[in-house]
């Protein structure tokens, strides 16, 4: 163990080390191709090839280096874990809130998220970012354990000019019915062909929203006080969305405006 430890910290102290490991691996490299890379010395670089032909991980080849198979395999190992950190480093604020558990990926997935959070000259920056989204996408589905009064403000004002789809549970249905503004707004709703809402009566533990190829996730506390908006487009999210979205469909049942008359 502390050996291997010694061999991260071997690379991880250097960028420089870092930067030439990967572009060997990537193939030959002339030493001046690799000071151009890192704008290193030839004295530092020579350090660093002959480090790494100490270990193994590079070879001279037709007047230049190339990684070795270890090389790549090094190389390759320390990209995962810089992308792992890098991720982490992204998440940490918000980490504690996520509903992990339901999110069935890959958190390196949403490496290159957008990540809005409250500030104190913007408390609500996370739900304008939801409905910045929403406002402008053609399509949008849903399903989730709550949904705000905005957010079905900006359902109803696009009805018409963009199809909507939503899973919501019982609960989150029964606090919009019991404010009559909210339940006639979503009587229109429901009502409209562009539109449709099914209940759930089972649980949903997370708050997603697809806005045509972005997958937003609104994240709230215990309390249910919204703490971040996290949205990303990267193709494996949207697949997970997808198909959690068809599992709450098919086990759900439709809203109709007669549900909501009374």
């Amino acid at each position: 163990m502390e050996e291997t430890l010694a061999e991260i910290e071997f690379l991880a102290l250097s960028p420089n080390r870092v930067t030439v490991l990967e572009s060997l691996a990537e193939g030959r490299r002339t030493r001046s191709e690799l000071a151009e890379a890192t704008g290193a010395s030839q004295a530092t670089l020579g350090r660093i090839l002959g480090d790494f032909e100490d270990r193994d991980w590079a070879t001279r080849i037709d007047g230049g280096y190339a990684a070795t198979a270890t090389g790549r395999l090094v190389a390759e190992g320390f990209r995962d874990l810089l992308d792992v950190m890098a991720v982490e480093r992204e998440l940490r604020d918000v980490v504690a809130y996520l509903p992990t558990e339901a999110m069935e990926f890959d958190l390196r997935h949403l490496a290159d998220a957008t990540i809005v959070t409250p500030t104190q000259t913007r408390p609500n920056a996370p739900l304008q970012r939801l409905l910045a989204l929403m406002r402008d996408a053609e399509s949008v589905t849903a399903f989730s354990h709550a949904l705000n009064d905005q957010s079905l403000s900006v359902v109803a004002d696009r009805l018409g000019a963009q199809e909507f789809e939503a899973v919501l549970t019982r609960g989150a249905v029964d606090s919009l019915t019991a404010d009559e503004t909210l339940r006639a707004r979503l009587r229109r709703v429901v009502s409209a062909p562009s539109a449709g809402v099914r209940v759930a009566d089972g649980d949903i533990p997370v708050a997603v929203t697809v806005a045509d190829d972005v997958v937003n996730f609104l994240v709230r506390d215990d309390r249910g006080v919204v703490q971040a908006s996290v949205d990303t487009t990267d193709p494996a999210v949207r697949e997970w969305a997808q198909r959690r979205y068809e599992h709450y469909r098919v086990n759900s049942e439709p809203l109709t405006a007669e549900d909501l008359d009374g």
